[in-house]
């Protein structure tokens, strides 16, 4: 069955002045998948996502994006100071012109069920905990139904559990949705953890040097998989380059670790027929 593309980016080239920050760029995000895109900081993946949701335009190349609605969440959660916590989750549908019952009914069912308590909407982002802010910021973009869902590193600043958490929210509710999901991150474990496919970055330009496939669905997926999963790809040389770590010697076969059961598609970019004609894999 083919996916319908809820993003399509094709020879993407960006520039800030005469610095070249990213350079051919190609990919594709389909309804009901979730794409990480890794690298190491300064490889212009905020860039990207910004060009992706239409807040900077493409100087060359091609995006293509969903009829319907896109929703964006940042690295940090950018809540409304002086906006009780329900009004700042319904702020997207009051843009859409929907009216104040519906909004706020629509922002407290996504609210409640993302696991805010609901005392706290009708509290102020000042006094509500990190992790609460992050939940507020998920339900604020979950709330609008978005075809497509854009994140820059929403969950870099908490702690393991909690992160967690709205890792598993994340995932039940895209699988409900069927949205597509194009995620920025610099964590490889995230990026294995979530997602469908994974595109690595190398920087100065920031461009595609490899895609990964990590095995089985990702809500399935336990931690000792994703371990395993996320340093069998950082032993790719591409990967390892992309995050300036040094060359590793190649194993002696006679010592090397077998092949890992149930391993994801590995490919380097540079080896993707579709890729060479100008097509993601």
């Amino acid at each position: 069955m083919t996916l319908s593309l809820s993003l399509q980016v094709r020879g993407l080239d960006h520039a800030y002045g005469p610095t070249t920050v990213l350079q051919h760029i190609d990919l594709d995000v389909p309804a009901g998948r979730i794409v990480a895109l890794v690298g190491p900081s300064g490889c212009g993946k905020t860039t990207l996502l910004h060009l992706c949701a239409g807040l900077l335009a493409p100087q060359q190349g091609r995006i293509a994006r969903p009829a319907g609605p896109s929703a964006i969440m940042f690295q940090q959660p950018r809540l409304v100071p002086w906006m009780a916590t329900l009004d700042n989750i319904a702020l997207g549908l009051k843009a859409q012109g929907m009216a104040r019952a519906q909004r706020h009914r629509l922002a407290r069912e996504v609210a409640l069920a993302l696991g805010l308590p609901e005392a706290s909407l009708a509290q102020y982002p000042a006094e509500l905990s990190g992790g609460m802010q992050s939940r507020a910021a998920l339900a604020r973009a979950l709330v609008l139904q978005p075809a497509l869902l854009l994140m820059d590193e929403p969950f870099s600043a908490l702690d393991v559990g909690l992160r967690g958490q709205l890792h598993q929210l994340l995932l039940a509710r895209q699988a409900q949705s069927g949205m597509a999901v194009l995620l920025i991150t610099h964590d490889l474990m995230e990026a294995v953890r979530l997602a469908d496919e994974v595109l690595v970055l190398a920087a100065t330009p920031g461009r595609i040097v490899a895609r990964y496939q990590p095995p089985g669905q990702a809500r399935a997926r336990g931690e000792a998989l994703v371990h395993r999963c996320a340093a069998e790809l950082l032993q790719q040389p591409e990967v390892r380059a992309a995050f300036g770590l040094p060359e590793q010697e190649a194993p002696d076969s006679a010592t090397a670790p077998p092949a890992m059961e149930g391993a994801g598609l590995w490919l380097p970019a540079a080896h993707c027929p579709a890729s060479r004609a100008g097509h993601g894999c």
